[in-house]
């Protein structure tokens, strides 16, 4: 009992249910509890500790390490510890207990060495998260959490359908490599992950739901869906080269996006797409160095994603929107805010001395090795994108852009601010060490991020960016404006699917209902004198009977050839 409660997944699950128990003062400094302690079982576990366990005919491996999981869930854990320090001045029960079963179903997914424990995990992750939107209580949100509920259950089913398929195809459920083949099994569950990568076209559920969840909740989505889907990738996928197309065109259709949002979370959301298709282009081309990389991005994404993500819910806490048209002028007020977003700005550009500089540089060189140029210079101009969209565009319309900001500030809560320290320092602690990282990394390797034409190739691109960015700066000016993505499509045939799908099936369902009523009324009335049953030209009626002499007839040699049926088939 006490191995299986040491299973981080397990553990933070438990703690999630252990908080309905604590008042409300008590619940956030209890929160931090359950991550500390999987941080250390973590740190206590081998590689190759697993822990097992029996379901039906089935074995179970509950929690498998090696290197990539103990990578993945140290920075599940650390991340789920800074995002509740963060969110240590929110005090709704709701919202804590799921955030923290959210972050327990990602642990779980990152150990389970088998696919039903997994599947069991990745749902508790959808219904956790899909609270997170939810407990907004607008009519937007409700909306939003239900298209994003829907994705995750169609995303679930696939992969669950897939499993079951691949467990009878190959008699095996456990979590491993899978060779390149498209069998409906593979393609199935291939489809099932990519819901929760977020791999255009299934992509709109993240840039429709991050923007509208609280604001403690778009934190804590920000770091464990699509880097769960990630490792998952790794895990099972590695070296399908389709990945690589799809990871190249999703760098650049997030970025392209957040260069025309006027939101800040919505900018940053798209740049989650973008960012996730670095590390999917570098599963496709699936050498160690590439692997390498699409880990160390993902361990990097977390720390200065998260740390944009608070930067700007800083803002939007203290300035009460999240609109860039409505702000500007905020650097004299919140300079402490901008000058951490810049770290995290800086650091998703791949800027030297910043933690993606370290990790960017990897998958765009694994490309190159690959033999995939092409895609290497993809990957170079959703770089200078990137640079553009938060690097240069959202500070610049968000702090500055005006003399002074006039609206009212409420005051930021110091628990955010040390959040945010800790991973500003994590961004730049990583880029002038980038060893300690590499280090924790699945495959070994001899990768020099800081030569110099690495160092000159980036400068040069930064510095050209700025220029632009400068010259068309006007262009870029927040607007009120919708932006319309790929789900417009979707929108479009849902009254058409609503009409196929739910009014005609509620339609036929009705007919059934009321063909079972009138056959239990007609019964009832038949079984009240059994003799008139077997006599149906019988004179005695029921006055209160609204049925035809000529019908109860039809009626009773219907029944009567369904016993002599049944007689002489069971006999």
């Amino acid at each position: 009992m006490i191995e299986f409660l040491a299973i981080p997944g397990v553990l933070l699950i438990a703690g999630a249910a252990l908080l309905t128990l604590f008042p409300e003062r008590v619940r956030p400094a209890l929160f931090l509890v359950f991550p500390v302690i999987a941080i250390a079982i973590i740190f206590t576990r081998p590689d190759g500790y697993s822990v097992a366990g029996a379901l039906l005919q089935y074995d179970l491996v509950l929690m498998q390490t090696d290197t990539l999981s103990n990578l993945f869930g140290f920075i599940f854990a650390g991340g789920a510890l800074v995002a509740g320090i963060y969110a240590y001045h929110m005090r709704e029960l709701g919202q804590q207990v799921c955030a923290l079963a959210y972050a327990g179903g990602a642990l779980g997914v990152i150990y389970a060495g088998d696919l039903l424990t997994l599947i069991i995990y990745w749902e508790i992750m959808a219904v956790a998260s899909t609270w997170l939107i939810w407990a907004k209580r607008t009519p937007e949100t409700n909306g939003a959490g239900m298209r994003y509920l829907i994705y995750h259950v169609l995303g679930g089913g696939l992969l669950f359908a897939g499993i079951l398929w691949h467990s009878v195809a190959t008699g095996s459920i456990a979590v491993e490599s899978i060779p390149a083949e498209y069998t409906p099994a593979n393609v199935l569950m291939l489809l099932g992950v990519a819901v929760n990568a977020a791999i255009i076209p299934l992509h709109t559920w993240l840039s429709d739901a991050y923007p509208k969840a609280t604001m403690t909740g778009t934190i804590f989505m920000s770091i464990f869906t699509t880097k769960t889907a990630v490792y998952v990738l790794i895990r099972m996928f590695a070296g399908w080269e389709l990945l690589i197309f799809f990871g190249a065109a999703m760098a650049l259709y997030g970025i392209y996006y957040a260069i025309i949002c006027k939101d800040m979370r919505e900018i940053l959301s798209y740049h989650i797409i973008s960012q996730v298709g670095y590390m999917v282009c570098a599963i496709g081309v699936g050498t160690d160095l590439a692997l390498n990389g699409a880990a160390a991005h993902a361990y990097n994404n977390i720390l200065y994603k998260s740390l944009m993500f608070m930067a700007v819910t800083a803002v939007m806490y203290s300035a009460g929107t999240s609109k860039m048209f409505h702000l500007g002028g905020l650097y004299k007020k919140m300079p402490w805010v901008l000058t951490l977003y810049v770290i995290g700005g800086l650091s998703i550009s791949g800027i030297p001395l910043f933690a993606g500089f370290v990790s960017k540089g990897m998958v765009i060189d694994a490309a190159g090795y690959g033999g995939h140029e092409t895609i290497m210079l993809v990957l170079l101009v959703a770089s200078v994108g990137t640079w553009l969209s938060v690097g240069l565009k959202l500070p610049y319309f968000t702090w500055f852009n005006k003399s002074d900001y006039e609206g009212e500030l409420k005051p930021v809560p110091v628990n955010m601010y040390i959040a945010m320290g800790i991973l500003a320092f994590a961004c730049i602690f990583y880029g002038i060490f980038p060893s300690a990282l590499y280090a924790w990394l699945p495959h070994a390797m001899d990768y020099e991020p800081y030569t110099v034409y690495h160092v000159v190739e980036i400068t040069q691109i930064a510095l050209l960016t700025f220029v632009v960015f400068w010259w068309m700066k006007k262009k870029l000016a927040p607007e009120l404006t919708t932006v319309l993505d790929l789900d417009w499509f979707y929108r479009k045939v849902a009254p058409a699917t609503r009409l196929i799908f739910v009014q005609n099936v509620n339609s036929f369902f009705a007919r059934v209902e009321d063909g079972i009523q009138y056959s239990a009324r007609y019964f009832a009335r038949k079984f009240q004198n059994p003799m008139r049953w077997l006599n149906p030209f019988s004179d005695e009626k029921n006055e209160a009977s609204s049925y035809s002499p000529s019908m109860e007839v039809v009626m009773s040699f219907i029944l009567l050839g369904f016993l002599v049926f049944a007689v002489v088939y069971f006999t």
